[in-house]
């Protein structure tokens, strides 16, 4: 059970009703992330030649851009 406060009327303030206080922009929740699968298919498909070490330094990259953004 949650438990309830009760407080007097002259204890309330009012003030104006904000719709964007409540609301969250849809791309700060969102997490984006690359994976290493998705990198090697996106190579494949691009016919480029890569190794195991690239592919790993391009999700860091990538990953660390799209977080920051």
């Amino acid at each position: 059970m949650k438990k309830v406060a009760v407080v007097k009327g002259s204890e309330v303030s009012i003030g104006p009703f904000y719709l964007e206080d409540f609301i969250q922009d849809k791309e700060s929740r969102a997490i984006v992330t690359v994976t290493k699968k998705e990198l090697k298919k996106l190579a494949e498909n691009l016919k480029l030649d890569y190794t195991d070490r690239e592919i790993a330094l391009s999700k860091k990259l990538l990953n660390a851009y799209l977080s920051k953004r």
